[in-house]
């Protein structure tokens, strides 16, 4: 985090100024939008699971289909 302490008679919007310069040059804006939307892999037996209920439900929506229940 950046920090700016006022200065003597110095206005709100310049110390805002200087604040804004200091977290584009640090790179903190840019890091923090990369990192947004990261999401963290999922590990071999979860990604199994999640695989198994997708073809379960696929089969029961498929079926639900052929006998008329589901459109």
């Amino acid at each position: 985090m950046s920090d700016v302490k006022r200065r003597k008679n110095e206005s709100f919007e310049a110390m805002f100024r200087r604040f804004n310069k200091r977290v584009k040059s640090s790179g903190t804006i840019l890091e923090s939008r990369k990192r947004r939307h990261h999401t963290k892999k999922m590990n071999d037996a979860a990604q199994k699971s999640s695989k198994l209920r997708k073809l379960k439900m696929a089969a029961k929506r498929s079926w639900l289909q052929k006998i008329g229940l589901l459109k």
